[in-house]
């Protein structure tokens, strides 16, 4: 993964947060902010702050997790 320098104002995502589509029924949630720049965080620490990734880092996250899956 490609790290980035950057101020915290330059890494807000653009959308608005959601649920993420396999997180667990039990509460423990992921949120994600898909965009240029895709920000995930945990629903429940969201004071913790959140990882910012490029829309083509996030792709391939999301490419690789997939394949896993099957």
């Amino acid at each position: 993964m490609t790290e980035h320098a950057a101020t915290k104002a330059t890494l807000v995502p653009v959308s608005p947060w959601h649920t993420a589509s396999y997180s667990a029924e039990q509460g423990a949630c992921v949120e994600v902010s898909e965009g240029p720049v895709t920000g995930v965080r945990d629903t429940k620490n969201r004071e913790l702050g959140a990882l910012f990734f490029a829309a083509d880092e996030w792709r391939a996250f999301l490419g690789t997790a997939r394949d896993d899956l099957r």
